[in-house]
């Protein structure tokens, strides 16, 4: 039996808000609101974080009981349509790009890696990106906690929004947690008045994530648990194995698998309570991966990744094909190291220096250029 087209606006009307509760991408939801009026109609508009998040000052320091800001950014990887001739003398394959929302209605480019603010364009591409010139796909999330000036708070590491989804407004944000350097984690609910930390005073942890609709964090042995309801960590992994004695842990998720990214430096941080940052930031020299074998409970070492690249932005971990971006080679991980960018290598076990911290000014990741003029490692 042949198959046949059918109408989006033919549908049943009941049936097109349930659809539309299935995507979460915030242009997704645009995208699908855009395909006929019925759905349109059906699928009321993104109400998001906006108007800014007020949320407690999150250090009892010189606070007064003031408040901060949540900001929200997003990543999207870019794809140019074919049939583009404004894009021609870009790449076909596709680009990295991070928008954040810094007023209502605003936005400003970002690198994923990080978060710097682009300011300058190369000649090859367009001034103005309308993105019904591209494939756009979302595939992450970031946030910062800042001042009323739009200044970063300094001591916050990571927030996360659980549910984070394109439904949920701000007075339906069950839980915001916060990573505090040092390891702290704590959580603020909408309206509280201050932060609570979760557990007790003895937990550390490395990395906070969300995967498969569940937060999980990862301490500095590698253990990975959960959070329940009560705010209790339900240990999820045993700790990595003895060998793995790296001196800071990642979550990311790839593939829909959860992975641990072990990460060493060479020497300890050390962090000054008073300005809430670390006063010596190590160079990194090695990482090492590995992925829970849930069927024996124990971890195993991941040698090769294949075509997937590991990205450990300031405020964001996740990955994606490098077969989707010009010059990009697989099997690889890119990270922020003090004052740079760096690709590491599992092939080799070798680190390159991709681009100074304060060099990159450019709104898609990663160039050609990059790979090509700043490196020469193979994997």
């Amino acid at each position: 039996m042949g198959e046949r087209e059918v109408d989006w606006s033919a549908l049943p009307m009941e049936l097109l808000p349930l659809i539309g509760r299935v995507v979460q991408a915030r242009i997704d939801v645009v995208r699908l609101r855009s395909v006929c009026a019925s759905l349109r109609t059906s699928i009321p508009p993104l109400r998001g974080i906006s108007p800014p998040l007020l949320l407690p000052f999150p250090f009892s320091i010189n606070s007064a009981g003031g408040q901060s800001f949540l900001s929200q950014s997003s990543i999207y990887r870019l794809e140019p349509l074919d049939d583009n001739p404004n894009l021609s003398t870009c790449s076909s394959k596709g680009w990295l790009v991070k928008v954040e929302e810094y007023e209502p209605g605003r936005v400003r480019l970002l690198n994923p890696l990080s978060s710097l603010c682009i300011r300058f364009f190369p000649d090859s591409f367009p001034k103005v990106i309308n993105l019904l010139d591209f494939r756009v796909v979302e595939v992450g999330k970031a946030y910062k906690l800042q001042h009323s000036n739009g200044m970063n708070i300094a001591g916050v590491d990571k927030l996360l929004l659980f549910p984070n989804s394109a439904w949920t407004s701000c007075v339906e944000y069950k839980l915001i947690f916060g990573l505090f350097h040092e390891g702290k984690l704590g959580y603020v609910k909408y309206g509280d008045k201050n932060w609570t930390f979760v557990d007790d005073n003895n937990f550390y942890c490395d990395d906070i994530t969300v995967y498969k609709g569940q937060s999980y964090v990862v301490d500095g042995l590698g253990t990975v648990s959960w959070i329940d309801s009560s705010m209790k960590l339900i240990q999820f992994s045993p700790p990595l194995p003895l060998c793995a004695l790296g001196n800071h842990k990642h979550l990311v998720e790839s593939c829909g698998e959860l992975y641990v990214v072990d990460r060493f430096f060479d020497r300890e941080r050390r962090f000054d309570h008073d300005l809430r940052r670390h006063i010596v930031c190590p160079k990194t020299v090695n990482f090492e991966v590995y992925k829970l074998d849930q069927e024996w409970g124990r971890w195993v070492m991941v040698k090769n990744l294949g075509d997937q690249v590991f990205i450990l932005g300031n405020d964001c971990s996740f990955s994606v094909s490098a077969t989707e971006f010009s010059g990009c080679k697989g099997n690889c991980i890119y990270f922020t190291d003090e004052k740079n960018i760096g690709a590491f290598y599992l092939g080799n076990q070798k680190i390159d220096k991709i681009l100074d911290y304060g060099a990159q000014c450019h709104p898609f990741w990663p160039p050609p250029s990059w790979l090509s003029s700043k490196s020469s490692s193979k994997c």
